[in-house]
């Protein structure tokens, strides 16, 4: 056991020495929460709305007033009034505006009449997301005026109440999991695989193989090593990352525990995972090519950017072995939904699985001489 923490004890001197390495590891995992957080994810505002209305009459009102009442309030957009279609549709199309209302002759009368009056909207669908947004918002204010003033006593149609279980969550929450995750990755890739193939390169497991250190206690001291410097990455970035992200469940007790326990986990697995790669790895670059390659493999399946259920088979099918995938699923659980540990069981023991079955696989295959 002493030589094994010897180990331990030189890997982490090496490690505290390079403060440079340490926020290196947890720059980008927090620069992505940031910038990603609030670029993605959010409730579209301020978007321009070009109103064309040919009626002028009273239940026109009733809409330029209902568009008045989304820009004071929700701000999801803003109107500008147009004179015509025509220009419109121009400004649409070329970018100075994202949308426009079209309110045809003759609508107000047609409402009155109740003739199926029609409103037109023109989207700029090259964007997705904005266009999908204004639809959603213009919808909802066709349902609003297409409401009676007095409901009737009986139901006649079938309504949909929606519950949410939890308040409105901002992409950034939303982000934090994965980000914690990618932290620890980082960690693990920097501080455990590429310095573990440049200490191959410079000798110094050569001197490890002239004492009577055995495989197994060398092994165990590398991995304990990196796993200690995981954990110390998502501890700083789970608690860092919940304060700009404005979560104070990790001031629980019992969360704090949890989190702990996760964070344990997951270091485990992913630094299984990365000796078991390296094992036999001999040339420096190796690791550094492979940083890009298993960074879009594993950290993009895991649903840690967009829900699992929109994935493909084949990728659903990455996402079930992907380690990422359960430390993911667990940092949600535990930071924004409060799950208690029901909900990270079965992540806790995949990870703790992975790992051992890791290590247990990449031992024979450590090389014990030169």
């Amino acid at each position: 056991m002493n030589r094994m923490w010897a180990i331990i004890e030189r890997e982490m001197r090496k490690f505290f020495r390079s403060p440079t390495l340490m926020l290196m590891s947890m720059t980008l995992p927090l620069v992505q929460l940031v910038i990603l957080g609030n670029a993605f994810g959010g409730k579209v505002t301020n978007a321009r709305m070009g109103v064309v209305d040919y009626d002028h009459g009273e239940e026109a009102l009733k809409v330029q007033e209902a568009f008045q009442a989304v820009a004071a309030n929700i701000r999801t957009f803003a109107t500008v009034p147009y004179s015509d279609e025509q220009t419109a549709k121009d400004d649409v199309r070329t970018g100075k505006i994202d949308a426009a209302v079209i309110i045809p002759a003759q609508y107000s009368r047609r409402v009155l009449a109740g003739d199926s009056p029609h409103i037109g909207l023109v989207v700029d669908n090259s964007d997705q997301f904005v266009s999908g947004s204004l639809e959603t918002e213009m919808q909802s204010l066709i349902d609003a005026l297409n409401a009676p003033l007095v409901q009737p006593k009986v139901v006649q149609a079938v309504s949909l109440d929606i519950v949410e279980l939890y308040p409105y969550i901002e992409y950034m929450k939303f982000l934090l999991a994965g980000s914690v995750a990618l932290a620890m990755y980082i960690s693990v890739m920097i501080g455990g695989g590429m310095l573990y193939i440049d200490d191959k390169a410079r000798g110094v497991h050569e001197g490890y193989l002239v004492t009577p250190i055995t495989k197994l206690e060398l092994v165990l001291g590398l991995n304990i090593a990196g796993a200690i410097k995981a954990v110390l990455s998502g501890i700083s970035l789970s608690v860092i990352g919940s304060l700009l992200a404005g979560l104070g469940i990790i001031f629980h007790p019992s969360a704090i525990f949890q989190l702990a326990l996760l964070i344990v986990a997951t270091s485990i697995a992913f630094n299984g995972m990365m000796f078991l790669l390296m094992v036999r790895v001999e040339d420096p670059l190796v690791p550094r090519a492979m940083f890009g390659v298993l960074n879009t493999l594993l950290f993009f399946p895991s649903g840690a950017i967009y829900p699992i259920a929109a994935f493909p088979k084949w990728l659903r099918g990455i996402a079930v072995v992907d380690p990422f995938t359960y430390a993911v699923h667990g940092f949600k659980a535990i930071l924004i939904k409060d799950g208690g540990f029901a909900a990270i069981r079965s992540d806790i023991f995949f990870l703790f699985g992975f790992g051992i079955v890791s290590l247990l696989l990449a031992t024979p295959l450590f090389k014990r001489t030169l």
